[in-house]
């Protein structure tokens, strides 16, 4: 069995709109879902999205076979590292130090006592489309035309115009200038820009995938820690 120190006090010597009990408690927390489950994973992810990360947690909470619910832990990068240790001296559990070194960025911590292959399984499938934000790639060229227009009222033409698509009201419809038969919003490669990402979404058209990335397993049973 690897090392623990359950029993070890943490000094939080930096102040923050947090209380120290407050933070004191988040560690403890971390701590006590590290000594229930048996596997610690570090995820990444990018272009957060609440209502698609909900699926993630509906799904870890779901209990295994002995009630036990998983955790999740995000946005307290700081407070996870120091729960887990970032030196031989002060880790949590042996080998935790390494994943305390991983914990930088857009990353969050599953505790969990589901097996490993179904969890890696889950991530490694798990992708939702979504509307893309400016500085993203188009993955492919978009084009509208005048009959994806008719399905908006002709008040929104300024709105449009402000979003960099040429449009007029004829006979009480929107439609593109000079007679077009489709505007090109934009094409493969381009970054797009605010304006672009707020056409697409008019549109209903999703460029990008929401994903999350798995980055490391630890295994409490034996300290393992492997980078994925």
């Amino acid at each position: 069995m690897p090392r623990s120190r359950r029993s070890q006090l943490v000094a939080l010597t930096q102040t923050s709109k947090k209380t120290r009990e407050h933070k004191a408690g988040i560690i403890s927390d971390v701590r006590s879902h590290i000594d229930e489950h048996s596997s610690l994973f570090v995820f990444s992810y990018e272009n957060m999205r609440s209502s698609k990360f909900k699926k993630i947690r509906m799904e870890f909470r779901k209990p295994t076979a002995e009630g036990k619910r998983s955790r999740i832990f995000l946005g307290k990068n700081k407070l996870m590292q120091i729960a887990l240790g970032k030196t031989p001296e002060d880790e949590y559990s042996e080998n935790l130090r390494h994943v305390s070194k991983l914990i930088t960025g857009n990353v969050g911590l599953l505790l969990t006592s589901n097996p490993s292959k179904e969890v890696e399984e889950y991530f490694g499938n798990f992708a939702e489309d979504d509307f893309a934000r400016a500085g993203a790639t188009a993955t492919r060229e978009v084009n509208v035309d005048n009959e994806m227009l008719y399905n908006f009222p002709s008040s929104m033409v300024e709105q449009f115009r402000k979003m960099g698509l040429p449009v007029d009201v004829s006979n009480g419809k929107l439609v593109l200038v000079g007679s077009k038969k489709e505007h090109t919003v934009c094409e493969e490669g381009d970054e797009l820009s605010a304006e672009d990402c707020k056409l697409l979404t008019q549109f209903g058209i999703k460029l990008t995938e929401f994903r999350v990335k798995l980055v490391c397993r630890w295994n409490s049973a034996d300290g393992s820690f492997e980078e994925l």
